[in-house]
């Protein structure tokens, strides 16, 4: 009598049956799937031990239905992703989650290096500077209606130039006769000293301090012999004139007595003036 030779499970003999055998025992195929199989997670049938079994994570598949979710396409043998639970291909993927590139148009891949301004993408190596279409990258830039400009290009494009040196303005300066200028531009001509925040005035457009203007262009005193200047400001000094001779009020006095001759009558007497009692009187 033959060795008793049976299905594990069932108990059927396994006499001319396909067979699987186990760690605990033979199994006939029926037997075998039901105990050992994984369902798949797409059609919920049995995978049998002859079908060619897919799993991601803790999903098990029939070849047949590993698949996007979208488009049906075999998963197999392709790359693709995970989005909701749900398997895309890459095309698929790309065409729902993904953007364009604002400067080529074609779609920024997940996963690629892009950025990201004002809700625009941009492939890193797309997103150039309008003016010497270099890549931006990390770098700052400064924004111009649809342009970008890195700081270099934007400022040689439209920062104002000083009036003297002709080189931008990036921050800061001064405004002269309406026109931008460096605050270490704006010296004073004669002795260089900068101006900015400071008093002065121009001759033929030219900046001068208070002091180098006196010197230079204001009329002197013919009593004391210093620059007729104001003191709160060139020209609104008092001063009076006699043929081409001028004076400080502090000045204008007679030259015997030292009576003030602001608003009085004089009597001139070579380089001197005189009030009228010393004109009269015997020298």
């Amino acid at each position: 009598m033959s060795e008793a030779f049976d299905c594990a499970k069932c108990s059927e003999s396994l006499y001319g049956r396909k067979y699987i055998q186990t760690d605990s025992g033979p199994y006939c195929v029926p037997c075998y799937d039901n105990t050992f199989a994984n369902t798949c997670a797409e059609c919920q049938q049995l995978i049998g031990h002859d079908s060619r079994e897919l799993f991601y994570e803790d999903r098990h598949f029939h070849e047949g239905c590993f698949r996007c979710c979208r488009c049906q396409r075999s998963l197999a043998d392709e790359p693709f992703t995970c989005q909701d639970n749900e398997l895309l291909c890459n095309d698929c993927y790309c065409s729902a989650f993904s953007s364009q590139c604002s400067a080529c148009g074609e779609t920024v891949m997940p996963g690629s290096r892009k950025l990201e301004y004002g809700g625009q993408t941009w492939h890193e190596q797309c997103f150039l500077c309008s003016g010497c279409e270099q890549p931006l990258g990390s770098r700052s830039f400064v924004p111009d209606k649809d342009a970008h400009y890195c700081v270099p290009c934007y400022e040689n494009k439209f920062a104002p130039r000083c009036a003297r040196c002709s080189k931008t303005l990036t921050q800061g300066g001064v405004t002269y006769r309406d026109q931008p200028w460096h605050r270490e531009c704006l010296v004073c001509t004669g002795c260089q000293t900068p101006l900015a925040g400071q008093q002065f005035t121009s001759r033929d457009d030219d900046p001068y301090c208070v002091t180098c203007f006196g010197e230079l262009f204001a009329p002197k005193c013919s009593s004391c012999k210093c620059p007729i200047t104001g003191g709160t400001g060139l020209g609104g000094g008092k001063y009076v004139s006699f043929e081409d001779r001028h004076w400080h009020h502090s000045c204008f006095s007679c030259a015997r007595c030292s009576t003030s001759l602001v608003g009085q009558g004089f009597v001139p007497d070579g380089d001197q003036v005189l009030c009228q009692g010393c004109s009269q009187a015997a020298p």
